[in-house]
């Protein structure tokens, strides 16, 4: 008995140290070791590291862009949540209760641009945002509603919200099947019970189907703000690099602008720690906001 839990541990940890040795190599080690140089003044190419300290630090928090680009992340976060959410819950809710006899095909719609690369599409949105032969000027113009236009991913004031447009985009269908499979799993009866107690589709909606999915949407929140804090500066360098005059500058977009174009590797990684540690402290905020007790069915 004894030697038989023995090769059971045995079994399962050769089954998960590859996977332990991969999460050392990619995720622990650049975390440490960019904790490490964000206490020295270097290059990145240079052989000579300078001990600073916490000077890094110090300037992090006189750096009068970091605000703004923390502004600018949760900007991203809020509206991709909101967005993607309400759309994702909208159209699975719509696509699984419905009975829409193309439902296969809108669910490959749906989710083709999560598979298109986010280069990709920040290039496919630039034509779209386009002031001189992008569709949306065309399509002010051609419904007479010329003073709308706007060059709008060259203004101050739309650059940031047009930015989040493709982000939503692209992030509906992923978490429209995630809530899919979630309202798949309800069972049909619970629904035939309230209908035959007078409930309306509304009410089924808030008292059943949301209750019962709830892991699903806190997942998908999650999910959603880990992406959005460290994922945007992609979207952001394909389509404006940050501008104009960090209109969208974002944390991540920050630290390589700092790291791969200034040379101040030291500086850019304490700005990665910032992003670690926000992004930490906002999953555990939102772990406390977003928990309830589990509804069984």
């Amino acid at each position: 008995m004894v030697q038989s839990k023995k090769q059971k541990y045995l079994f399962l940890a050769f089954c998960l140290l590859p996977t332990f040795i991969l999460f050392l190599v990619f995720t622990v080690y650049p975390m440490v070791n960019g904790l490490y140089l964000s206490f020295f003044e270097w290059s990145g190419s240079s052989a000579v590291k300078d001990f600073i300290g916490l000077d890094n630090y110090k300037k992090l928090f006189n750096d009068s862009v970091i605000p703004k680009t923390i502004f600018n992340d949760y900007f991203f976060v809020f509206t991709k949540v909101i967005g993607i959410m309400l759309l994702a819950l909208f159209f699975a809710v719509a696509l699984t209760q419905l009975r829409i006899k193309e439902a296969p095909f809108y669910r490959v719609v749906f989710f083709f641009p999560n598979i298109m690369s986010i280069v990709v599409i920040g290039i496919l949105w630039q034509f779209i945002f386009d002031p001189d032969i992008g569709i949306i000027n065309g399509l002010l113009t051609s419904i007479g509603l010329e003073s709308w236009t706007r060059p709008w991913l060259g203004s101050m004031e739309w650059a940031l919200p047009s930015l989040v447009l493709p982000a939503i985009w692209a992030g509906i269908g992923l978490f429209m099947l995630l809530l899919m499979g979630g309202i798949m799993n309800v069972s049909k009866s619970l629904y035939e019970s309230a209908e035959i107690d007078g409930a309306s589709e509304w009410q089924q909606f808030w008292k059943i189907t949301v209750p019962l999915i709830w892991p699903q949407i806190k997942t998908s929140i999650i999910y959603i703000v880990i992406t959005s804090l460290n994922g945007s500066f992609v979207l952001v360098q394909v389509m404006t690099n940050g501008g104009p005059g960090n209109a969208t500058e974002v944390m991540g977009s920050y630290l390589y602008e700092k790291a791969f174009e200034d040379f101040q590797f030291g500086y850019g990684a304490a700005i990665g720690v910032l992003i670690l540690v926000v992004s930490l402290v906002t999953v555990l905020i939102l772990q406390f906001i977003l928990k309830r007790e589990k509804v069984e069915h």
